[in-house]
């Protein structure tokens, strides 16, 4: 194997060392699968991304997403730390747009560069899809919390924007930092569902500016807690608009994630009932951290 150029990116991150890292290799056209999977457990980040084509095919650039355990046909952070690569290293200039052709299907990453808090990228996700609702006292016993913990009034519900995630609305932030997966029950969960990814929400925040606190589980893919999940957040937005959260048909939000691994992220959400769909858009921002060289 030839030598593997390799960017790391902090993505959803209002500064270095926040957000969720991701590592990006932008000459991976010769690896094969079980490379790539080798690669991704070796760098041990929640994704590690694989550009195989450096030219467009279609519009757009063909990107490999992978978790320590597994392949991913969609995920969030690895789409936009991997546009931002792109823009930056290969097409180096400046461009409105830029499409990932993933597994999922083709992605459109829009790029801001003129918001006043800095360069903004966002991604229009898949209208979601909603599936099965959840028995309150069985997520309960997963999360190690109270079945009164969970707020009643919205269900617990799976939601897809192209990966599921178990969406759970909590009451308090109280409760969101004492969240401690249990294990055996998470497992006996998903065990019986087709959905294996848990994402808890709550309407208060460590920070006053920020309409809502996340936090994302999803150890059946070796990432026991996500700092910033852009896929999972898709789906919160369309969760969001279908059951009326906020007595809204379009929110436009500011959402915090990992503050409680001590990897603080911010995720802007907006999303748009329009007929019998719902449009979903997730942004943030994407700093560099590092290059290096596989060898």
């Amino acid at each position: 194997m030839s030598s593997l150029i390799f960017y790391i990116v902090d993505v959803f991150a209002e500064a270095k060392y926040t957000g969720n890292q991701l590592a990006v290799f932008t000459n991976a056209a010769n690896l094969s699968t079980e490379q790539m999977q080798q690669i991704a457990k070796e760098i041990n980040y929640s994704e590690t991304t694989f550009v195989t084509s450096t030219q467009t095919l279609s519009g757009g650039y063909n990107v490999k997403i992978f978790t320590p355990k597994q392949e991913l046909p969609f995920a969030g952070h690895p789409t936009l730390g991997t546009a931002y690569i792109l823009q930056k290293e290969i097409i180096k200039s400046s461009v409105k747009k830029i499409l990932l052709n993933l597994k999922v299907g083709q992605i459109p990453v829009k790029i801001d560069e003129h918001n006043s808090s800095g360069e903004y990228l966002w991604m229009q996700q898949q209208a979601p899809t909603f599936h099965q609702i959840l028995d309150r006292h069985t997520i309960a016993e997963v999360l190690r919390i109270e079945s009164d913990e969970i707020d009643s009034r919205f269900p617990i519900q799976a939601v897809s924007t192209g990966v599921p995630f178990i969406i759970v609305p909590l009451k308090t932030l109280e409760s969101m930092k004492r969240i401690q997966v249990n294990r055996d029950k998470y497992f006996e969960l998903i065990n019986s569902i087709d959905t294996k990814c848990i994402l808890v929400f709550c309407p208060e925040t460590y920070k006053q500016e920020n309409d809502l606190n996340v936090r994302v589980f999803c150890d059946y893919l070796g990432i026991p807690e996500d700092p910033a999940t852009g896929s999972a957040n898709g789906c919160l937005a369309g969760y969001l608009v279908q059951h009326s959260y906020f007595n809204k048909s379009e929110i436009n939000l500011r959402v915090e994630q990992g503050y409680e691994i001590n990897r603080p992220s911010l995720i802007l959400l907006q999303a748009e009932q329009k007929d019998t769909t719902i449009d979903v858009n997730v942004g943030g921002r994407v700093v560099m951290v590092a290059k290096g060289e596989f060898v």
